[in-house]
């Protein structure tokens, strides 16, 4: 199996814009361009669904990494002065 290289179309990071504007030329015989077309909505979709689950999650981590901090200091600055 091939795989389809484009220098013009796949240079640089795949991001959701650009998989839904991503045009694959036609030739004599191949794929339905309704199909393909179809297949990169649907990736754009996932791949912007999975970025803003990975953002959401790296909040979190943060947030609980900063609540962690606070909550050992509190407990440090208690057991000091004990």
């Amino acid at each position: 199996m091939t795989v389809y290289r484009s220098r013009h179309a796949l240079a640089g990071p795949l991001t959701p814009n650009r998989i839904a504007a991503l045009r694959i030329p036609t030739a004599r015989r191949g794929y339905r361009p309704e199909d393909v077309d179809a297949l990169l909505h649907r990736l754009a979709f996932e791949l912007q669904r999975r970025t803003q689950e990975r953002d959401e999650a790296r909040h979190e981590g943060q947030r609980i990494r900063g609540a962690l901090r606070s909550w050992q200091s509190a407990r440090s600055h208690q057991n000091g002065s004990k």
